[in-house]
């Protein structure tokens, strides 16, 4: 229940209940020990917002085990690079890869903590950057089309995003007389799935070979939008092909964030930080048992 309904149907302040809550996770919750951890092997880091777009937290998972294992306010180099320094050298020596987006400060927190250990951009976000790029060559074509060209592109954005085979027929249809009318959207959509398939080769050095050859023809299409991400693939090229080692996404980190998502929308209002970053730890803690019968053990 949300602490709002809590409120009205025992009768007290919003507040109230908000702080009795906070207590009782304070209490129960197992601790966030950095010092403690040891035999990390894999771990994912993230940002995500206590408010849409803004506040920011760091939150850093062990892959492995799949458990939240850290998360502080900020989302500078230096949050992370504070909890590598509760970490033990051992820990420390023990990780070989760190997943993450491909921001520049979570880079530079590992590199200077962690010099032995390989950063693994995440395939969701090289993907997800690549959708922007789609969303504006397509709001692009919009603005120049013509009345018919308008009419055409109008609804179409799932078409273009949506993975081919997940289309019913009727829908692939529609995006076929799309990519025949609009010859930069064409290109652009048949290189998105060529992009998608670069994760299927089996090793690194496949990967960075079909990399590169994506590159090569994303720049052949003179498309400035193309050219353009294909020179910030290239300058990331040993991070996104360091899967080929490891087969780390960030997965669980947005299982994750999703909870943390619904946990935001369900807490309008919440100003405490702290208090939000109890409730993180607590989408992260399985129930073990039911909140309605405690002497009945959840499987």
């Amino acid at each position: 229940m949300s602490i709002h309904a809590v409120s009205q149907h025992l009768g007290i302040r919003w507040e109230t209940v908000k702080n009795i809550d906070r207590e009782y996770l304070r209490s129960s919750l197992p601790a966030l020990d950095p010092e403690k951890l040891n035999n990390l092997i894999h771990i994912g880091v993230d940002e995500v917002a206590r408010a849409k777009r803004h506040d920011y937290m760091t939150v850093v998972y062990d892959l492995v085990s799949g458990h939240l294992i850290w998360v502080e306010h900020g989302r500078k180099a230096e949050v992370l690079i504070s909890f590598f320094e509760q970490l033990s050298e051992e820990t420390k020596a023990g990780i070989k890869a760190v997943s993450m987006d491909m921001g520049q400060s979570y880079q530079s927190a590992v590199r200077k903590m962690l010099p032995h250990a390989d950063i693994v951009f995440d395939r969701f976000h090289v993907m997800q950057n690549y959708c922007i790029l789609i969303k504006k060559e397509r709001a692009k074509a919009f603005r120049n089309g013509s009345h018919d060209e308008k009419r055409m592109l109008k609804g179409t954005l799932f078409l273009l995003l949506k993975n081919a085979h997940k289309l019913d027929d009727r829908q692939s249809d529609r995006l076929d007389d799309l990519l025949e009318s609009n010859k930069t959207l064409c290109v652009v959509y048949m290189l998105k799935e060529q992009l998608q398939a670069i994760w299927d080769e089996p090793d690194y050095e496949t990967m960075v070979a079909a990399l590169e050859a994506w590159c090569s023809l994303a720049k052949s299409t003179r498309v400035l939008s193309l050219s353009n991400f294909a020179d910030v693939l290239l300058e990331r090229k040993v991070g996104i092909c360091n899967y080929g080692k490891y087969k780390l996404t960030n997965a669980r980190v947005e299982a994750g964030n999703v909870s943390i998502g619904l946990l935001r929308r369900r807490a309008r209002g919440v100003r405490d930080t702290d208090y939000f970053k109890l409730k993180i730890r607590q989408t992260s803690v399985p129930d073990t048992h039911s909140t309605f019968y405690p002497n009945i053990k959840l499987t």
